[in-house]
């Protein structure tokens, strides 16, 4: 009895494997796609930059622009000084980038009233950051006729009859830190006004130097480094009064504050800031 129970139980079993072999596997489901991310940004976006950035910040855009092909974004690349006087008088600025935070003080309620004395009310609250960091350097042209070695030869060089150095205006950045290097240097700017070059920007100082035209001028070191020039000496921050840092913000007269948030949050990302550093400047944040 105990040898037929077994012989029961055996059969059995080789049925269920029999079956077990010949079950067909179903076959995996095939992994569906991600749905497509849709980009809804698209508009204007009107930026106010430096014009010391020109080079860099157009190669950002080129990058922005490949995410956001529906964005057409216009820059706007003046002195600091000319952009805010436009946005004063009601230009439409999505995005202001300055050399100087004097520049953007001006225009920022929250800025000391001593600086914003009109009481100007510019910036959109919460977006202002500093951005970038720059260094003054002296250039000068090929062959370098003036035969200057450092800034302590600028007081020298002042002397020379046929010697011409090229600055910015007044209200521009780089001829506020200019102004600050010769006061340190001990150069009366008034006693020697006859021999200056007085330019409405950094990329004209940049132009009259290296076209010859002058034997001398203080730029940003990114704008030598653009343009090729040939740097003698790198002014420290005690010479330039400060550090040269570049705010950056939204604006209230902007007409498309969505792209505009977008572009600040890709101005910080890995690929947009080596076009930053590429040409010298410091990313801060």
């Amino acid at each position: 009895m105990k040898k037929a129970i077994a012989l029961i139980i055996t059969a059995a079993l080789a049925v269920c494997m029999l079956a077990a072999c010949g079950k067909k596997e179903e076959p995996a489901p095939e992994p569906t796609s991600a749905p497509a991310v849709v980009d809804t940004l698209s508009g204007e976006l009107n930026i106010y930059a430096a014009a010391s950035m020109t080079e860099s910040l157009d190669e950002v855009i080129a990058l922005f622009n490949k995410e956001h092909p529906n964005v057409t974004v216009n820059a706007n690349y003046q002195s600091s000084g000319d952009l805010i006087k436009a946005i004063i008088a009601g230009g439409v600025c999505d995005i202001f980038i300055s050399a100087g935070a004097k520049q953007m003080n001006q225009i920022d309620i929250e800025a000391d009233p001593e600086v914003n004395t009109d009481g100007n009310d510019f910036v959109v609250a919460g977006t202002r950051f500093k951005m970038l960091q720059n260094k003054c350097v002296l250039v000068v042209p090929d062959g370098n006729p003036a035969g200057l070695t450092s800034f302590d030869d600028l007081k020298a060089a002042f002397d020379g009859a046929d010697f011409i150095f090229a600055k910015g205006g007044a209200e521009v950045p780089v001829g506020e830190y200019t102004t600050a290097i010769f006061e340190s240097l001990g150069i009366d700017e008034a006693a020697v006004e006859s021999k200056i070059n007085y330019c409405e920007n950094v990329k004209a100082v940049q132009a009259a130097v290296k076209e010859g035209a002058n034997q001398a001028g203080v730029v940003y070191a990114t704008d030598a480094y653009s343009a090729g020039l040939t740097v003698i000496d790198t002014a420290t921050d005690e010479m330039t009064g400060k550090t040269v840092v570049y705010p950056a913000a939204q604006i209230k007269t902007g007409e498309n504050p969505e792209a505009a948030a977008a572009f600040m949050e890709f101005m910080m990302t890995p690929e947009a800031t080596a076009c930053f550093e590429a040409v010298g400047f410091t990313v801060l944040k």
